[in-house]
């Protein structure tokens, strides 16, 4: 045997047994069920024993100090009976799958997915799928979280018609969507509100310096590539060996389009054009409806819509053209024929509601409790205690970020407990604030695939049991890790390359305080 073949098989042996584990615990429902019940206990002694953590709020704009709350008491089981509901309700990936499920119902079950991907299978090599799939992901950011809703499905689907394994599919769309988080060839919504946290800190720590949303977008549009590179090669050269030949049930449909087929993706189109149009003058004009006034910069700005009505809009833009085209072939004949397709969309999201509830459990009572932040706080302080400086701090600063990321999904959240100890310290030493938010998106973006905390990680779980109803939690994260310590390693060697060239992280974004006379306030 080759050395080349002992260490394929070394590797997955390694992720085949990760998977064989973490698929012989229980259901993720019960997982999540479990998982609550350790915090309520480990609550109990936090509290007794004093637990607290003080730090400066970035967004409040003052120090706060959080004590551990305990679960095990009378006020505790009041909080659990009676924030169960508004827990399940309130759980952020919930609304946005289910009323974006509406309309991606409709285009599916109509046959216009499906017509679609035929078609462009048919022009497409299939040895640039996987890429494809990967790159979608990374720039599906704009949209927020829309990627985890259309790309991850949809890679599914490609790999499956194009002959190979639709979980290869899924993994390959989650890897660009929630691994390369951070990396865009355009800004999303994520910059401005990171960017945001760092100057109230700056702010905070006294330094007269004000960054722009744009301060990293040099760095995150090279990024995209690499991300895309990276994300290709494991899913080619690792994840789809170990899947081996897909063995479920769905079988690829090699029947050529019809004529009414054609004719029905045309008219797709046009009414998606037609949408796109409608939509781009209402959103992008100075004086467009969907603009509404940000009140801290006196200025009229799409950061509402895209942060509360950009779900509707993606309804849309799937619900239209799935009416389109199924009233052209004739699989939507009448309203009926409609809600039928949205009811059969709803129907296979059961199973992602029974985990969605006990998930939503387990992530308030972490967040209520205040464990969270006790953790990330007490992290955060051992970075800073180390004492190192320039590249081995931001390597370190790097790593604690992806671990505190594995309990604290929230990008804004860690960064907003975080930014106040790191930018001054790390300002102090002469890093640029830009460069340590760069550092920080690094490490936030990688560990995402790998922690089912994530809020969309029951998502991606129910969408592999459409093809293989026994994929549990092991399945994806012997899947995902890969990836992710691939991005890791790979982006923070990047990052290192980059800062030792001395190439700005962005527009008037410096890696050096003795470079920034230009952010100076004055």
């Amino acid at each position: 045997m080759s050395k080349k073949t002992q260490d394929t098989n070394d590797v997955g042996g390694f992720l085949k047994g990760v998977e064989k584990v973490g698929n012989a615990l229980p259901h993720p429902a019960m997982i999540f069920a479990i998982l609550s019940v350790i915090v309520i206990i480990i609550s109990y002694f936090a509290a007794k024993s004093g637990m607290n953590v003080t730090y400066f709020d970035a967004k409040a704009g003052e120090e706060v100090t959080k004590e551990a709350v305990s679960l095990l008491n009378w006020e505790g089981l009041r909080y659990i009976f009676n924030s169960a509901t508004t827990n399940f309700t309130s759980f952020a990936p919930l609304g946005t799958v289910l009323v974006a499920m509406l309309g991606v119902g409709v285009a599916e079950n109509s046959g216009l997915f499906a017509a679609v991907l035929k078609k462009m299978l048919s022009n497409v090599n299939p040895t640039v799928l996987a890429a494809t799939v990967v790159f979608a992901g990374t720039i599906s950011n704009i949209a927020s979280d829309a990627g985890y809703l259309i790309v991850v499905p949809l890679g599914a689907l490609i790999f499956a018609n194009a002959g190979r394994h639709p979980l290869a599919g899924i993994a390959a769309g989650f890897a660009g969507v929630s691994g390369g988080f951070s990396a865009n060839l355009l800004l999303g919504t994520t910059d401005p509100l990171l960017t945001n946290i760092t100057n109230e800190a700056l702010k905070a720590g006294g330094i007269d310096v004000v960054l722009a949303p744009t301060c990293n977008w040099y760095f995150l549009f090279a990024s995209t590539f690499l991300v895309t590179i990276i994300g290709t090669l494991v899913t080619t050269k690792i994840v789809e060996k170990n899947l081996g030949e897909y063995r479920g049930d769905y079988e690829p449909d090699d029947e050529p389009l019809t004529e009414i087929e054609l004719k029905g993706i045309r008219n797709a189109g046009i009414s998606v054009l037609i949408y796109v149009i409608i939509m781009a003058l209402l959103m992008f004009p100075a004086n467009a409806p969907f603009r509404s006034l940000q009140e801290n910069i006196n200025e009229y700005t799409l950061k509402e819509f895209l942060g509360n009505g950009l779900i509707l809009a993606l309804l849309l833009l799937f619900l239209i053209p799935g009416i389109s085209y199924g009233k052209t072939v004739g699989t939507i004949k009448d309203s009926r024929d409609l809600v039928d397709k949205m009811s059969k969309a709803m129907s296979g999201l059961s199973g992602f509601l029974v985990l969605a509830f006990f998930c939503a459990q387990f992530v308030e009572y972490f967040s209520h409790t205040n464990l969270a932040l006790i953790l990330a706080k007490n992290g955060a302080d051992f970075l800073k205690s180390v004492g190192l400086n320039g590249v081995p701090l931001l390597l370190l600063f790097v790593i604690v970020s992806a671990f505190i990321n594995l309990f604290i999904g929230s990008a804004s959240a860690k960064w907003a407990i975080m930014a106040p100890i790191f930018i001054p310290m790390m300002y102090e030493i002469g890093v640029s604030p830009a460069l340590t938010q760069v550092a920080y998106r690094v490490g936030d973006s990688c560990t995402n695939i790998i922690t089912p905390l994530m809020s969309y990680f029951a998502v991606v779980v129910t969408f592999m049991q459409r093809y293989e109803k026994d994929a549990g939690l092991g399945t994806l994260t012997s899947m995902m890790l890969p990836y992710s310590l691939s991005f890791l390693g790979a982006w923070t060697v990047f990052l290192v390359i980059w800062y030792v060239l001395g190439i700005p992280v962005g527009p008037d974004a410096p890696l050096h305080v003795a470079d920034m006379a230009s952010l100076l306030m004055f």
